[in-house]
């Protein structure tokens, strides 16, 4: 049998075909090799970011993952307003699958903030979503899930946080839904907190929350006792202009602003004037020393009845029925004595004294929410008595904290702030109001109205140690057409410790009403002083006040004045001591 040979065109193409599937299977290894090679680099980018991007998360260096807004800290550190991940609920209503009706009443169940019908209209709304809820607790989320509605979102999404709640409402403020700063420091600060190149370092405000805690506990109890309307507080740096704590009363949540009245939202500090009556005596002794008015603590002035001024009377409270001298007006608080120096001084140096005070203008601070003071209309001679007073021209409480700061550091005007003095932030050169020696007989007479030897209205804010000056303040409320005889608005305005002073605290209540261990008066002396002398014994400490009776304010040449030959020094208590008390 002859064997088959086999030929040569067969054997190449035998030949061809090996070839061809070695170069499809080397083809196909290349790409399963690629392939490969991606699905790797992939698992390993996956595997780097949950190791080390993933771990790292809250660490401002993190590239992208830093949160959408910065933070806001106190002076020392504490967080007072961050950007947290919440979760949100919402619905699209034109992919609702369920029975709408059987949806809403699921939702008003879980969220009763809505009734069914409210939540069906949203369901039946014409639009591709509508928030049902942000900030949504995890435990709530879950139980919505549970209604098992497609058209349901949930997400988390950043959300701004104020950790202290109500602490410092007025100074923070509050953003929008979007996250964009709406009211106080967040709406100043709102491109700096959303710079992507500076929001991994948080902004620190000069506000320290130990005293402000401890100030709006002192100024809450205050206006709890004696019912007033409103209140507001502050603490200042007499030499840098920081304000350390600042109070307005009523307050919010600014987690939920909208769940408070219009009143609540307002700051009283620096959107609020009001007339602060006997606080502007001082400014007037200031000035009249200053023009050389008053060139002696001794000059004396005629008190011995009310000042007639064409159809209008000017008297005091506590008729002195004699002639009195500077420190005696001071601790008597005579309006007579004090319009009779206006009067010397005349418009001109009195408006001029206080446009370098700014009271021609609204309180220089970074908020935007703030008041211009409101002046008289017309200024005839009676005007420029009672002004000289403080009836009849309305100021914010922060304009005239800024200037006692300036009475008494020195004579320099510096305007006030809540970013912490820093190289980003320094003191400002100011202005001069009025001369260090000048500046040093305020501080004389401040702190005479507040020692207890003197018998001066503000002697219930004394607290052993801490050398406390100030005066006092009480006006009746202004209102349409006049005034309420019948509420007043009462106001210390005092500083700490007065031979060498740090600081400004002031405290207002708008509408106080008396008790009976005040014997139903609402004066500053009465329902204002005691809360001021109670805060300062909490807050002196914090601040590095310490307690010291080894020295005081050098009175020396005031009290022979206060206690001249012929004249008893007055030994008052009880309800004698109520009647004394006018301020």
């Amino acid at each position: 049998m002859t064997g088959l040979v086999a030929r040569p065109d067969r054997v190449r193409l035998a030949g061809q075909r090996q070839q061809s599937l070695a170069l499809v299977h080397f083809r196909l290894m290349v790409v399963m090799l690629l392939f490969l090679g991606v699905v790797g680099v992939i698992a390993l980018r996956l595997l780097y970011v949950s190791i080390f991007v993933g771990g790292a998360a809250a660490t401002p260096a993190a590239d992208g993952l830093l949160p959408a807004r910065g933070d806001i800290v106190d002076r020392n550190g504490v967080p007072l307003a961050t950007t947290i991940q919440a979760w949100s609920i919402g619905i699209h209503p034109r992919q609702l699958v369920n029975d709408p009706m059987e949806v809403a009443q699921k939702l008003a169940q879980l969220m009763p903030e809505h009734s069914a019908a409210d939540y069906f209209a949203m369901l039946r709304a014409k639009k591709s979503f509508v928030y049902l809820r942000r900030r949504a607790t995890p435990e709530l989320v879950a139980q919505v899930n549970a209604i098992g509605e497609p058209a349901l979102a949930l997400a988390q999404e950043p959300e701004r946080l104020y950790p202290q709640t109500t602490l410092a409402a007025h100074v923070l403020g509050w953003t929008d839904i979007d996250g964009r700063g709406v009211f106080g420091m967040e709406r100043v600060l709102n491109n700096r907190l959303l710079d992507p190149a500076k929001r991994g370092v948080p902004v620190s405000l000069s506000i320290d929350t130990r005293v402000q805690a401890a100030l709006e506990e002192e100024l809450s109890a205050a206006k709890d006792k004696f019912t007033a309307a409103a209140g507001s507080g502050l603490v200042m740096d007499v030499r840098t202009g920081e304000v350390v704590a600042m109070v307005s009363l009523p307050t919010f949540n600014p987690n939920d602003p909208g769940a408070t009245g219009l009143d609540s939202l307002r700051n009283n500090v620096t959107q609020s004037v009001y007339e602060l009556g006997s606080t502007f005596k001082p400014i007037t002794i200031a000035n009249a020393i200053e023009s050389g008015v008053v060139t002696s603590m001794g000059k004396r002035y005629d008190a011995t009845a009310p000042l007639k001024i064409g159809r209008f009377t000017i008297h005091d409270d506590e008729p002195a029925g004699r002639w009195l001298d500077i420190p005696e007006m001071m601790v008597k608080s005579s309006n007579i004595v004090t319009a009779r120096i206006a009067d010397e001084l005349g418009q001109a140096r009195e408006t001029a004294m206080f446009d370098k005070l700014g009271f021609h203008a609204a309180p220089e601070i970074e908020l935007k929410a703030k008041a211009k003071p409101l002046w008289p209309g017309y200024w005839g001679r009676t005007t420029v008595m009672t002004v000289g007073f403080g009836h009849g021209i309305a100021v914010t409480p922060l304009n005239l904290a800024i200037a006692y700061a300036a009475m008494v550091n020195g004579g320099t005007y510096h305007p006030a702030t809540l970013i912490k003095r820093s190289a980003d932030n320094p003191v400002p050169t100011g202005h001069r109001v009025i001369s260090e020696t000048t500046s040093a007989r305020v501080r004389q007479l401040l702190r005479l109205d507040v020692m207890p030897a003197s018998e001066g209205t503000g002697r219930r804010a004394d607290v052993p140690g801490f050398r406390i000056g100030g005066k006092t303040g009480t006006a009746e409320k202004a209102q349409a057409g006049g005034y309420n005889k019948k509420l007043n608005v009462s106001t210390f305005a005092g500083v700490f410790p007065m031979d060498d002073p740090k600081y400004v605290i002031m405290m207002t209540l708008d509408g106080p009403h008396g008790t009976a261990d005040t014997y139903g008066k609402t004066t500053a002396a009465w329902v204002v002083g005691p809360a001021i002398g109670q805060a300062i014994a909490r807050i002196g400490p914090l601040l590095g006040v310490v307690p010291d009776t080894s020295h005081d304010v050098d009175e020396s040449d005031l009290l022979p004045l206060l206690w001249h030959p012929g004249i008893s020094k007055p030994k008052l208590t009880g309800a004698a001591a109520a009647a004394h008390d006018k301020d």
